[in-house]
């Protein structure tokens, strides 16, 4: 059954009679229907506020990498471990082709289901999960072979073993290698981009977020209660982080939003993975028009800048 948010309750009535109109093969009422429910998503998703857009990113039917991977890829099969301690289900890295480009594809995984969020820990990636997405892209640097990857984390996991584990040194050490890759590389954020989580798969020649996707460097919920020990506040905490993709831009954070299907890539799960195919296939084409030096060049420019500004 697909879940509909509050705001999605008048969509969810159209196209249940679009259902009902099609059982009838009243092809007259279907027509007038879906005219209907065009004008509804647009009027509904053309005016989302920030906190409606961090619903949507979080959205439970949302694709996760794994459904990204899926449609997109051909020919490939996954790489497990970090050689280090053991292979965390929370990232998958998968080598194969998009169209006739071999590439790299590193992901963080949420999983669906109470057994398959249990292996995938929920998304929230230990040590090894980052050494695991290192040694992947130091591999695809070895054969040429550009890298994508696909963030999709509340944050890293910040249990005992994980700081046991050297936690923060496994994301540093992530922020450096990536930073000095020496092949084409895209990051996007596909869903929720939290904090150091989704910064250690995020350093990449470009950087990119779907539509209702958010990046953030806390979460809305561990701001209120920060600022204002109230979980009531959340929805002015999400405002206040300026956390979606039209503010990253605005802010220069980020290179570029992807056009996801305006229903939302929830409600069009293959619309969305080809926006995303296709940003990911352009954005390669492009870098090879540089040089290794030129396109190093551009990402230290890019990296360096971060969090520049001017009054």
């Amino acid at each position: 059954m697909a879940t509909y948010l509050d705001f999605e309750q008048k969509i969810k009535q159209i196209q249940e009679d679009i259902v009902s109109a099609e059982m009838r093969r009243d092809n007259q009422a279907v027509e007038i229907l879906e005219a209907d429910l065009d004008k509804e998503v647009a009027k509904t998703y053309k005016n989302l506020s920030p906190f409606q857009k961090l619903q949507l990113a979080r959205h439970p039917d949302r694709p996760y990498a794994l459904d990204y991977i899926n449609v997109l890829m051909h020919d490939h099969y996954e790489i497990h471990g970090d050689r280090h301690f053991r292979d965390d289900a929370a990232i998958v890295c998968y080598l194969g082709y998009i169209g006739e480009e071999k590439v790299m594809v590193i992901g963080e995984q949420k999983g669906r289901g109470t057994k398959n969020k249990l292996k995938r820990n929920f998304g929230m990636p230990n040590p090894e999960g980052y050494r695991k997405a290192l040694r992947a892209a130091q591999m695809a640097e070895k054969f040429h072979i550009p890298v994508l990857m696909l963030i999709d984390t509340p944050g890293a996991y910040p249990g005992l073993g994980a700081e046991e584990r050297n936690q923060s040194e496994a994301i540093a050490r992530n922020l450096l290698e990536l930073s000095k890759l020496n092949t084409q590389t895209v990051s996007i954020v596909i869903g929720e981009g939290g904090s150091g989580g989704a910064l250690a798969i995020g350093v990449a020649d470009k950087l990119a977020m779907m539509r209702y996707s958010v990046f953030s460097v806390i979460s809305p919920e561990g701001c209120s209660a920060i600022l204002w020990n109230d979980s009531t506040k959340v929805e002015t905490a999400t405002k206040a982080l300026r956390i979606t993709s039209e503010d990253l831009k605005e802010l220069n954070l980020i290179d570029d939003v992807i056009d996801e299907p305006l229903i939302g890539a929830h409600r069009d799960k293959e619309g969305a993975a080809a926006a995303l195919g296709e940003y990911f296939l352009n954005q390669i084409k492009h870098l090879r028009t540089l040089s290794d030096e030129e396109r190093m060049s551009q990402r230290y420019t890019k990296l360096v800048g971060v969090g520049e500004f001017s009054e």
